[in-house]
């Protein structure tokens, strides 16, 4: 027989909320509660019957409450095995009360460490007692029902509606949140520590998720796993894709390295469409007319409060999301006029230094790139020297070219993206296809600038910019041929900048 009777159940919470109705219906069903601390405080509040575990186990809760549970008859009452005659035995010699259903949360560690709390308060929310009712009871789920959180109240309240029992298949589905639960604590707590420790051991865990319509293409299965509001606030449109989230993230991470009115339109990860200037507007207006081809279905981002003009502009394009760290009324009226078109805020800095990926059956680990080399940086290798605008059109396509797919190429002027060649296993490829481009949308390079996400191994690269109208060149440099490249530079007074940073993106 798989059921079991809840005759006695231990309750102690960090937070009360819905407690007062689990309470309530355990008394009903003729549970005995057990409970601590404050949790104690607050059943009896509520005018229901309920003992102290220290009256179980003949001692107070000490050490300034950092004990209060850890005792044989908590614990044994807990992992005591219902049909092993031998634990039966001791149980009744040393009369411990077989406990049924524990219901913990834990301390919450991870919002103590990302407030201003200092070192020794965090320590101190740090649960012993908690995470090891939860484990005892998740251990032991064939006789003990555990909750390890106010998550999973609604689900028992189910059970509880139904009557005291509960199935074998209940309590290892209840045993397997336990466990969720201390797993993704413990790798809280683990992260904070390796800090400073640097362990070359990887832990992550995420206890929230959502469903997203499909993976990259239809017959995929995809759920998002962060934390909790790790993604943009949504305020309209659609059920967020896969996809969709690949470019948001290419896209707010792209942003964050400009400071000037600035908007950006992306697709597949790339920027199709990208400018500067003194309004969100005219940078709409520039970004726009970058490659209005691309630009269709693409994500939008700016980062700034996106107005009334803008959202006329941008409504007359069919794109799938929108991202701004604010909107006025009247350009959030014109924006929902679309239902399914995604508008996101985003309002908060990127908080994670480190990114990672799924590969073999393992993890790659690295830090984001945070790398942004501005003017006061810049190195000049050639003896002719970049005039203002050309430095500030060089420091905007290098930002560009950081955040596009290697082997990556832009190609710019006053502040706005001509054209870029992404993703191409040649260098020389990347920039064909660059000016290829730029070319078909009738733009003139004539005076333009060039960025590399990585360094000429040849003068070639150079050399094909030159023709093509191009007057200043930004790229990482180290090539052991380098001076090629410089030299053929000095013989046509271009100006050359090297940043020592290479940025490749795969």
């Amino acid at each position: 027989m798989d059921q079991r009777t809840i005759k006695r159940a231990l309750i102690s919470v960090y937070h009360k909320d819905g407690i007062d109705k689990i309470a309530t219906r355990l008394a009903e069903l003729g549970a005995e509660l057990l409970s601590t601390g404050g949790t104690y405080d607050y059943i009896k509040s509520i005018g229901l019957p309920v003992k102290s575990v220290e009256e179980v186990t003949g001692y107070p809760s000490i050490l300034g409450g950092r004990v209060k549970t850890l005792h044989p008859k908590v614990f044994g009452g807990i992992l005591h095995r219902r049909e092993m005659e031998s634990d039966n035995r001791q149980i009744e010699e040393y009369e411990i009360p077989a406990i049924d259903l524990v219901i913990v949360d834990l301390y919450p560690f991870e919002k103590y460490v990302s407030s201003d709390s200092s070192h020794e308060e965090i320590i101190e929310k740090i649960d012993i007692g908690g995470i090891s009712l939860i484990r005892a009871a998740a251990k032991n789920y064939k006789d003990v029902l555990i909750v390890p959180s106010m998550e999973h109240y609604g689900e028992l309240m189910e059970i509880l509606e139904r009557g005291a029992d509960s199935s074998l298949k209940e309590r290892k589905k209840f045993a397997a949140y336990a466990f969720a639960q201390s797993s993704g604590y413990d790798s809280a707590i683990f992260n904070y520590f390796n800090r400073e420790e640097k362990i070359e051991t990887f832990r992550k865990s995420f206890s929230n998720s959502q469903r997203l319509r499909y993976g990259e293409n239809p017959h995929q299965n995809a759920r998002f796993y962060g934390e909790e509001n790790s993604l943009p606030k949504q305020l309209w449109g659609k059920e967020i894709s896969y996809n969709n989230l690949l470019d948001i993230e290419a896209a707010i991470e792209l942003i964050g390295d400009f400071d000037r009115p600035t908007v950006a339109i992306l697709k597949h990860n790339n920027a199709c469409g990208c400018a500067t200037r003194n309004s969100v507007k005219e940078a709409w207006e520039a970004a726009l007319a970058c490659d209005p081809v691309s630009a269709f279905g693409g994500v939008i981002i700016s980062n700034l409060e996106i107005d009334k003009g803008s959202a006329e502009g941008m409504n007359t394009l069919f794109f799938e999301v929108v991202i701004a760290p604010s909107y006025t009324e009247e350009a959030l009226i014109i924006l929902k006029e679309k239902k399914n078109r995604i508008i996101l805020i985003n309002d908060k800095e990127i908080r994670t230094n480190n990114k990672f990926r799924s590969l073999l059956g393992g993890a790659l680990v690295q830090e984001r790139d945070a790398e942004v080399e501005e003017a006061s940086e810049h190195r000049v290798v050639t003896t002719a020297l970049p005039g203002a605008e050309q430095l500030r059109d060089l420091t905007f396509a290098n930002k560009l070219v950081k955040h596009s797919k290697s082997n990556a190429i832009v190609l710019a002027a006053n502040e706005t993206l001509l054209a870029s060649g992404v993703g191409q296993t040649s260098r020389v490829d990347a920039l064909k296809q660059a000016i290829l481009k730029a070319e078909s949308f009738g733009f003139n390079l004539e005076g333009a600038v060039m960025a590399s996400d990585a360094f000429f191994p040849f003068p070639d690269c150079v050399e094909i910019a030159d023709k093509a109208g191009i007057k200043a060149v930004i790229q990482p440099g180290g090539s052991v041929r380098d001076q090629e490249s410089i030299d053929y530079c000095n013989s046509r007074s271009i100006p050359m900048i090297t940043t020592g940073i290479r940025h490749f993106k795969h």
